[in-house]
């Protein structure tokens, strides 16, 4: 199968192969959200201890972006999106041989940094692949790997865990990663490198001041995001009071409008047209999530309730991402979005590292799961005062 090679002559096979890669990856990486249960049950760790597990997978992702980005724009996406899966389909398993909580860290880590292939090696491919005026769209089918990939792995890891060790459920996405690696590898072209890899040079992007705000805002967006995506399982669980399974088929749910919420996004962002296009919509999905995060604040124990307003979040918050990043890449030449993209990406992880385990202390304090949500429904307030200081640049 021979793919494009360029936007100029763009398929929607091209991006459907990107896509699938996006799924295999965060098959693998987001199978610890999914597992946080069964990690505070299996080394027997506080909630905040839990938020540490995830903070040190995104630690490894965060400071892997960088050297993946040179990489990528150095070699290619090819070689460096296909050795990125196969480490993650082994750090996976890695997750599941770990004896100790420290190791538990420092596999959650190994996790983290094979992950850090997967932005700026799947943006390469998306601006490279996607037909002529549908990149925002292209890159919103690309971004629903990402939930697709944890919706799938939410419901698996929880239901493989109700009939065997949840270890077995990462040995099955470990599995699937390694063949679609394979598949990639053979069927992919994509877009050749420099031949030449050298540190991103950041000061041009630096002084791109609707580049600097949306990474600013990106802060925000993450640390929003991964406070949900890590504390929706342990929320339904401990307030709602239901068993695993069910919270993580609310985790799929969310999961599945994120994929909803990141193609409708596109489709609009395109009909706007431009990186102002995509700014609006971003904005406007952020301002429903700090309204849903709010409804939080004084939630109940009631699953419908719960359930939609996390579906809600999906739609919203979990659905901006795809926007977010095709502003980024129009804001920025082509040859600067793997380093444009890493630096995006760290802005959204450097939020996720500090969040989380901000959220789970606030959850243990005497003021709980509603101070928690009021906590993450200021970061997200700011994050879109931020993206509305983009939507006036661009």
């Amino acid at each position: 199968m021979s793919e494009s090679t360029g936007s100029e002559g763009g398929t929607w096979r091209s991006v459907a192969v990107v896509a699938g890669w996006q799924t295999a990856a965060s098959l693998c990486y987001y199978s610890i959200f999914a597992a946080t249960g069964f990690v505070r049950e299996t080394f027997g760790v506080s909630e905040s201890r839990v938020g540490l597990f995830l903070t040190a997978a995104l630690l490894g992702y965060t400071v892997s972006l960088f050297p993946s980005g040179a990489a990528v724009d150095g070699y290619g996406e090819k070689r460096v999106m296909t050795v990125g899966l196969l480490a993650l389909g082994v750090a996976a398993v890695g997750v599941t041989l770990a004896p100790t909580y420290a190791l538990l860290l420092l596999a959650g880590a190994l996790l983290g940094a094979a992950y850090s292939t997967a932005m700026p090696g799947t943006n390469r491919g998306i601006v490279a692949g996607a037909p002529p005026g549908r990149a925002n769209l292209a890159m919103g089918l690309k971004q629903v790997g990402v939930t697709a990939g944890s919706g799938v792995s939410s419901l698996l890891i929880t239901g493989i865990a109700a009939i065997a060790a949840w270890q077995v459920g990462f040995w099955a996405v470990a599995a699937l990663a390694g063949v679609y690696a394979v598949g990639f590898g053979v069927v992919y072209r994509g877009k050749a490198g420099s031949g030449e890899v050298t540190w991103p040079e950041m000061g041009g992007l630096a002084s791109n001041r609707a580049y600097v705000a949306l990474v600013a805002a990106g802060f925000f967006l993450g640390a929003s995001i991964f406070s949900m995506l890590g504390y929706t399982v342990l929320y339904v669980q401990d307030v709602v009071g239901t068993g695993a399974a069910v919270a993580g088929a609310v985790l799929a749910a969310t999961q599945v409008t994120g994929s909803v919420g990141r193609i409708g996004a596109g489709t609009l962002a395109d009909r706007l047209g431009g990186a102002r296009g995509a700014a609006t919509v971003a904005l406007a999905q952020l301002v429903g999530g700090a309204a849903l995060f709010a409804v939080l604040v004084n939630g109940g124990d009631s699953l419908l309730l719960t359930a939609a307003v996390f579906v809600g979040l999906g739609v919203t918050i979990h659905g901006s991402t795809g926007v977010f990043y095709s502003c980024l890449s129009s804001v920025v030449e082509d040859d600067d979005i793997g380093a444009a993209t890493a630096g995006g990406q760290t802005g959204l992880n450097t939020g996720g590292l500090l969040a989380p385990p901000a959220f789970g202390l606030i959850v243990e304090s005497a003021w709980g799961y509603d101070a928690a949500w009021a906590f993450v429904t200021a970061l997200a307030v700011t994050g879109a005062v931020l993206l509305l200081v983009v939507r006036r640049r661009v």
